[in-house]
């Protein structure tokens, strides 16, 4: 078998791989499909985590087939369709831990039920059941802006993260939703979804939020009547930008990583007694985001733009990287 391996900064291969043997309270998952994920990005950049050393194996989106259970698991099974939670693996699988799910056999270290591994809904490929894990991420975010029906919602990046939470946003009621982005492939793939799009390098952003979620006076200056903001992009300028315009009360998540401190024009905020908060992961997501794929999946489908063998990770990284890319989804036989 191979398995992908991050060896030092932007060096990343496929490697020979021989897995290790499962245990009592373990399952060996087939994959059938995992997506590449900014973090794999993030990683590789760095060289591995938390940095150069020794091999970093990646992959933490997939789904598969049951083909391995320890004795003492639980409510799984042989032949079961599956999807696993990376979050709830004791070694956080592909971010840092002995495994990763960029490899044909995938070893679930103390698996469990509707915890660490979940079943797939009936019906669902496992292309859309290898979404659960950023669509996760993307409701979180939501969640955490407290988002609800009738809310107005700017979303900034129009990643796979970010796309995600503007179906969300969509499907929950909020009206009006704004997409940010500088891609314009990106952009309209969230106009498909029903956004309103924003270029910030063609159009004033402030302006234009304003024009679409409308605007009021309020302690002399203009603000805009957008209930919470979603830094899904990763931009300096976000911060400012949201500050500047932010209403009475407003929300702002930041769910993107800064690797560098950003400036916080606290002065600003006194006037609006907005709220600035961050979202990470997915602590309670994973079930909801499986309840609605049935509901969801042919929307989900549109969120993926390039579906490449796992023989072509390589390549299929490099894809990732590109703003003309959305999720980029590699494939087992």
């Amino acid at each position: 078998m191979k398995l992908l391996n991050i060896h030092d900064v932007d060096k990343v291969s496929l490697d020979p791989y021989t897995r290790p043997e499962a245990g009592p309270k373990d399952v060996v998952v087939k994959m059938k499909a995992c997506g590449i994920c900014g973090s794999d990005l993030s990683y590789i950049k760095n060289g591995g985590i938390p940095g150069p050393g020794k091999p970093t194996p990646l992959g933490h989106e997939g789904s598969g087939e049951v083909m391995m259970v320890g004795d003492q698991v639980e409510g799984l099974a042989i032949g079961q369709r599956v999807i696993v939670n990376p979050m709830n693996t004791p070694g956080f699988i592909g971010s840092g831990g002995p495994e990763g799910a960029f490899t044909e056999e995938l070893l679930v270290r103390e698996a469990r039920l509707n915890d660490s591994v979940l079943p797939i809904p009936e019906g669902i490929p496992y292309d859309i059941a290898a979404m659960c894990e950023p669509l996760a991420v993307a409701l979180h975010g939501i969640n955490r802006a407290e988002a609800k029906a009738g809310d107005q919602v700017a979303i900034f990046g129009c990643g796979p993260i970010g796309l995600g939470m503007v179906m969300w946003a969509i499907d929950r009621g909020c009206r009006d939703v704004i997409a940010l982005d500088l891609s314009e492939e990106r952009l309209e793939r969230a106009r498909a979804l029903g956004a309103h799009i924003i270029n910030p390098a063609k159009e004033d952003v402030q302006a234009r939020i304003k024009e679409i979620h409308g605007s009021h006076h309020y302690f002399n200056r203009e603000r805009a009547n957008t209930d919470a903001f979603i830094d899904a992009a990763g931009a300096p300028s976000i911060l400012a930008d949201v500050v500047a315009m932010a209403k009475k009360h407003a929300r702002h998540v930041i769910t993107a990583a800064y690797l560098k401190p950003i400036e916080l024009p606290a002065g600003a905020m006194l006037t609006s007694e907005m709220t600035i908060t961050t979202a990470v992961g997915y602590p309670d997501e994973f079930p909801e985001v499986v309840a609605a794929m049935p509901r969801l999946k042919d929307t989900i489908a549109t969120l993926i733009s390039h579906r490449l063998p796992f023989e072509q990770i390589i390549e299929g990284l490099s894809i990732a990287a590109t703003p003309q890319s959305a999720k980029v989804m590699i494939e087992f036989e």
